[in-house]
């Protein structure tokens, strides 16, 4: 999930609008939604005049924005709603930290979009083996204009993560068709944070799974596993921790965009933001837990092999004692103190007879003290 960001050129003009991303899709799609409380239309605005007619009428408007690699496909749209140079840079900058911007005219909101990916097919022989890999989270960045009357979105793909919130504009008589723009922002703003709950439960499953996989038998990969969740952990948290006094500031300041009623439910937005930072810093917690976990399992296991060779060792110092002693080449002959069991007919196998029962002994007493 971690994105590599890119940097534009040292030394470019305050405001210049250069996309930092990665192209996620051929053309620019640009979607317009009008809505009142008893209609609904939309339709895909192709050419700058078509753009630039349909948006002369005072119906309620979200225009839905993806792609951002063709700068030149956006800029009808920033001219027409006169937005400020630096808000058409940090549109098509992805690496954009998040936050609230309140201008004259307009909000704007810049928001890390966190969601689970689509898992690959897996065959039979993957399930079989039930090794459970890291599931890579898919990230891209969202950026909302409020206005009067409209709103504007701009995302990197095509992918279909505001698709609840066009389900529900399409139906009669619910609170988004009733209410005014800037209530449609935040349940744009609200569906994002909903999806960092399902990324939430999506890594709280793998912690699960790779903290009993590694209780049970663990292996390099586990320590792989555990990198990968602690670095999305970080990047989800710093993705999503400036978005917390953004919302703050705008729930408290005074705006003459965003009115009282809709503020209550952006004080509700605030509160999962902050449930969702909790639940970041308790996985972290516990994904620093499970290498607590691996590297003692780890020293258990090297304090298993090391005990085996210990005893091993210790088995043999007698056995080498006593093959060093009747490994003494004195003449018996030339010496009153001499190894009797030298001229012994079965002196040989008597010696690997007391050495095994030496041995034995040895075993015998590590079992009684529990050592082995």
């Amino acid at each position: 999930m971690v994105v590599k960001p890119k940097r534009k050129p040292v030394g470019q003009v305050p405001g210049t609008a250069i996309y930092t991303g990665e192209k996620k899709m051929d053309e620019v799609l640009i979607t317009l939604h009008e809505y009142g409380e008893n209609d609904y239309k939309s339709r895909h605005l192709n050419s700058d005049e078509e753009f630039t007619s349909s948006l002369e009428s005072h119906t309620k408007s979200w225009i839905q924005v993806r792609g951002l690699h063709d700068v030149d496909k956006l800029k009808p749209v920033w001219h027409h709603f006169g937005m400020h140079p630096l808000i058409q840079e940090d549109i098509v900058n992805t690496s954009q930290r998040p936050k609230i911007e309140p201008y004259d005219d307009m909000v704007f909101i810049v928001m890390r979009v966190i969601m689970p990916q689509d898992p690959p097919a897996e065959t039979e022989e993957k399930k079989k083996k039930k090794d459970k890999k890291h599931r890579p989270l898919h990230s891209e960045q969202i950026s909302i204009i409020l206005t009067p009357n409209s709103v504007i979105s701009f995302q990197e793909s095509e992918t279909t993560l505001l698709e609840p919130v066009v389900k529900r504009l399409m139906s009669a008589g619910t609170r988004l068709r009733k209410n005014k723009p800037d209530y449609l922002s935040y349940a744009i703003v609200d569906t994002v944070v909903d999806y960092y709950f399902q990324a939430l439960d999506v890594l709280n499953e793998e912690i699960e799974q790779l903290e009993e996989k590694i209780i049970k038998d663990a292996d390099e990969r586990d320590l792989q596993h555990i990198h990968a969740l602690r670095r999305d952990l970080i990047y989800f948290r710093k993705s999503i921790w400036s978005l917390r006094d953004g919302l703050n500031s705008l729930i408290r300041d005074e705006s003459k965009i965003i009115h009282k009623d809709t503020k209550v439910f952006f004080r509700d937005v605030y509160d999962h933001v902050v449930q969702v930072i909790d639940t970041i810093e308790n996985q972290r917690e516990l994904v620093f837990s499970l290498y607590d976990i691996y590297m003692s399992g780890l020293s258990i296991k090297m304090n298993e092999v090391m005990k085996v060779l210990t005893i091993i060792a210790t088995i043999f110092i007698p056995l080498t004692f006593i093959v060093g002693i009747y490994g003494m080449n004195f003449d018996p002959e030339s010496s009153p103190w001499n190894m009797p069991e030298l001229n012994m007919y079965y002196g040989y196998p008597a010696s690997l007879l007391f050495m095994l029962l030496v041995s034995l002994g040895m075993l015998y007493f590590f079992r009684r003290r529990g050592w082995i």
